[in-house]
């Protein structure tokens, strides 16, 4: 089939249609590569590198010189009124390559300095979502296919789910050796979703440090859904310990030195991540297993500056008390210690004050803000009455507790001791001030306005 036979032998007359025609239709260099790739790998050079070239240079022509001759599905492309050729216009069609053609294209295109960091880690986006699955839709576990294996060594089911497991961690830890290093190249939801995947597949230390290192540095870019990453033990419960590795590395950003320009940019960042993490509490608190000294430890994770607000904790506390309503009045105190009430808005912090799932302690810190709030908005010369309904939740609440104690007080042994001014004993002395205060301050506005209304009739008369 050589020249040496004949001319214009086969040989020739596939080489020629091998340059002529498939190396010069995309589609075409493609299934030859992937075909040849399967067949016998690196060692068929002569078909799978002039494929891999012709499929780098049509990567890196301008989109005006692009033939639009292949499937694009990008979402929200359809919605646009154009139908120009988009710069990611390649990312699809090469992520059905194998992993090792896909790396070779990639840094083939990535050596030229042709194409910008965001376009590449768009191919990595598109490729990664195509053949790793997200572990918190998916519900998968590795430690299951493992224990899967164990037990069923010998079947064929077993042994390709191993297969399986063991390929997904290979590409998964060779598309995280082609992040690029420039910031904003991926985002950070794509990062904590390679993490997830990570603890899925039981990829390397090193791979986890580096997502744990890259998803910490954009954390701000988050939604508290993507800080959701399941044990592989148990897919229904969640790896807190990676998700506070994450916000220690961004928070460890805050302690090396930075330009001007860079710490107001960290400050608007950090201004978001208190928002994911305390919309993460909440969703965590949501576990009625969840252990309450776990709770309080992720909670304290944030530094106190770090909240502006504490709008958003109490909604995580509220929640977490409402999903354990076996706790202890100790540990809903301790919890409760969490929140500042100076911080709170005041729709948050008038529900908070009807909320009976507050401490009696809390929700008389809350109407002493109140009044002090009402006091300074009012200034020195007017001052406002407290609401009614304060004075009556507080009372309610003292009766409550007093009640509450007498009950323990008869379930109690025969063996008399001592009482110590407690806790509760305190929080109902503040509670019985707090009502006498307010009444009081009620009573002082109502005599300031009967006064006003006899001079007023005085003159009149006069």
């Amino acid at each position: 089939m050589t020249e040496h036979v004949a001319k214009g032998n086969l040989v020739s007359k596939l080489d020629t249609f091998f340059e002529s025609c498939v190396l010069h239709g995309w589609r075409d260099s493609i299934a030859a590569l992937q075909a040849a790739w399967r067949i016998s790998g690196w060692s068929e050079s002569r078909i799978v590198q002039p494929c891999v070239d012709s499929i780098v240079e049509k990567i890196l022509l301008p989109p005006s010189q692009v033939a639009w001759s292949y499937t694009y599905t990008r979402p929200g492309y359809a919605k646009r009124p154009h139908q120009s050729v988009p710069k990611d216009w390649w990312t699809e069609d090469i992520s059905e390559l194998d992993i090792e053609v896909f790396r070779s294209v990639v840094s083939t295109v990535r050596a030229t300095r042709m194409l910008p960091s965001p376009l590449i880690g768009e191919a990595l986006h598109v490729y990664a979502c195509k053949h790793l699955p997200d572990p918190l839709y998916t519900g998968g576990s590795a430690n299951g296919h493992a224990s899967q294996s164990q037990s069923s060594s010998f079947t064929a089911a077993a042994a390709a789910a191993e297969e399986a497991l063991a390929k997904q961690r290979r590409v998964l830890e060779t598309v995280v050796t082609m992040i690029p290093g420039d910031v904003g190249s991926v985002t950070g939801r794509f990062l904590l979703r390679l993490l997830r995947v990570a603890n899925y597949v039981g990829a390397s230390s090193s791979t986890r440090a580096q997502l744990i290192r890259q998803a910490g540095s954009q954390l701000d870019e988050a939604k508290a859904v993507d800080l959701l990453i399941p044990l592989p033990s148990d897919p229904q419960a969640y790896d807190v310990g990676a998700a506070e590795a994450v916000l220690e590395y961004f928070l460890a950003q805050f302690q090396r030195p930075a330009a001007p320009d860079e710490r107001r940019r960290m400050s608007v960042a950090m201004e978001k991540v208190v928002r994911i993490f305390d919309e993460y509490l909440k969703t965590i608190a949501l576990d009625s297993e969840f252990p309450i000294g776990k709770f309080i430890d992720l909670a304290e994770c944030l530094p106190g500056i770090a909240r502006s607000d504490h709008d958003g904790l109490y909604r995580a506390v509220d929640t977490y008390l409402k999903e354990h309503p076996d706790l202890s009045k100790a540990d809903r105190k301790r919890l409760c210690r969490l929140i500042d009430c100076r911080k709170l808005s005041p729709d948050e912090r008038a529900q908070a004050v009807s909320n009976d799932r507050m401490p009696l302690r809390t929700i008389v810190q809350l109407l002493f803000v109140e009044q002090e709030r009402t006091i300074g908005a009012g200034g020195s010369h007017s001052v406002a009455p407290p609401d009614r309904a304060s004075v009556d939740a507080v009372s309610r609440l003292a009766a409550t507790g007093r009640e509450d104690e007498a009950a323990a007080m008869d379930h109690r042994s025969d063996v008399h001791r001592p009482r110590r001014a407690g806790h509760e004993e305190r929080a109902q002395g503040e509670a019985a001030a707090m009502t006498r205060s307010l009444s009081a301050s009620t009573k002082t506005a109502a005599r300031k306005d009967r006064t006003v209304e006899e001079r007023g009739s005085r003159l009149r008369n006069k």
